[in-house]
């Protein structure tokens, strides 16, 4: 009995998740583990290839279809934002962090396809929540657990684009909304919806063959139920397997929109590791898979990133400071109760897959207990 499946058992038998599957893969050799069921009423036990809500986590994959478009010549990294996405071509700025929304400057330069994928467009949240730019993104930047939420790309274009900038683009790295807006720019820029892109394009050819922006009808016997700790100490459903995932939604988020397995997310995480396969050029994955933040910069996002810096989709470790954080480790957690990790030098994989909500942006103590299992060599 290893010691990841002991880390998994101990949580799903005193009830904080009703069940879970952890992949780590080293190198050719890979252990998985599921343990508990599909809900919390034991309907169905949790397997290898049960269908998860994988949240952020999905902003790996669409960091990567976009730089699909940066090679395919369709999109350049230093190209403004506004050539697809013309709502956003003159945006204005709050004049400090702290500044009402309606004390504003022009913006001093336009948002680049590369500020998107390093998370600086000036759009998305800071640590401090409470500043008055930021409050006004929440009525926009909804929470994307809860897709019927969001009105179709173009709409919500155009209500983002009523909402100051927190910082000048290129300035501050902030979470969550560029990986939004290059799910839009993916589709516009391609002529495709966003769902049949990274099915021709990444996919089918790597055959992940369950990852999708819906659970159809055939799989929800492997869809997981979706719950969030109800505060006092139970869990109460937020999604069931003919629910929000049942279709693909009028706003597929390339923020968190995804339904996968470990074993699809595994598919992904070896491109990467192979240096791009014959999907991405090495070049491309060494810029997703490098910090692209400065120390102050990083700081600024400690809520989130704890220190680490961040690629494009996913945070990069720079500091040692817990046993799991190795130099060069990519990857990311998501909201739904999900994180899903490469470490480059050892050709370690490490995936977590569960159906309850984090509370808040800070690793939930499962995740912690998973990454530190995982941070030695094995049993």
């Amino acid at each position: 009995m290893s010691a990841l499946y002991k880390t998994l058992r101990r949580y799903a038998d005193d009830g904080t998740v009703p069940g879970a599957v952890a992949l780590v893969a080293r190198g050719d050799e890979v252990e998985v583990v599921a343990v508990g069921s599909l809900d919390a009423d034991g309907s169905a036990p949790m397997t290898r290839d049960s269908l998860f809500r994988i949240a952020s986590i999905t902003k790996p994959l669409v960091a990567a279809a976009l730089l699909m478009l940066v090679e395919d010549g369709t999109v350049a990294l230093t190209a403004p934002v506004a050539e697809w996405l013309p709502e956003l071509a003159d945006p204005v700025v709050v004049r400090t962090p702290s500044s009402p929304v309606e004390d504003v400057v022009p913006a001093a330069r336009p948002i680049t396809v590369e500020d998107l994928l390093s998370s600086r467009p000036g759009w998305g949240f800071p640590s401090d929540f409470a500043l008055p730019a930021v409050q006004a993104l929440f009525s926009v930047q909804k929470d994307g657990r809860n897709p019927a939420a969001f009105p179709d790309p173009a709409a919500w274009l155009r209500d983002l684009s009523r909402v100051p900038l927190l910082y000048q683009p290129g300035e501050a790295w902030l979470y969550n909304t560029a990986s939004d807006l290059q799910g839009i720019l993916i589709a516009r820029a391609s002529g495709r919806g966003l769902p049949d892109f990274m099915a021709e394009r990444l996919f089918e050819p790597l055959g992940m063959k369950d990852t999708a922006f819906e659970a159809p009808a055939e799989k929800r016997d492997r869809f997981t139920t979706a719950y969030r700790p109800d505060g006092a100490g139970a869990l109460e459903v937020t999604d069931r397997p003919d629910g929000q995932w049942s279709r693909v939604p009028v706003f597929p988020s390339g923020a968190g929109g995804l339904v996968s397995t470990a074993d699809d997310w595994l598919a992904f995480a070896r491109l990467l590791l192979d240096g791009g396969g014959r999907l991405l050029s090495p070049t491309s994955v060494s810029r997703m898979t490098s910090n692209h933040l400065s120390a102050e910069q990083r700081e600024s996002g400690a809520l989130f990133l704890e220190g680490q810096g961040w690629g494009y989709g996913g945070s990069v470790d720079v500091a040692p400071l817990d046993p799991w954080n190795v130099p060069g480790r990519y990857g990311w957690v998501g909201g739904t109760g999900t994180t899903a990790h490469i470490i480059p030098a050892t050709g370690t994989v490490t995936i977590l897959l569960t159906q309850v909500a984090m509370e808040n942006p800070t690793p939930t103590g499962l995740m912690r207990e998973f990454w530190r299992c995982t941070a030695g060599p094995g049993d």
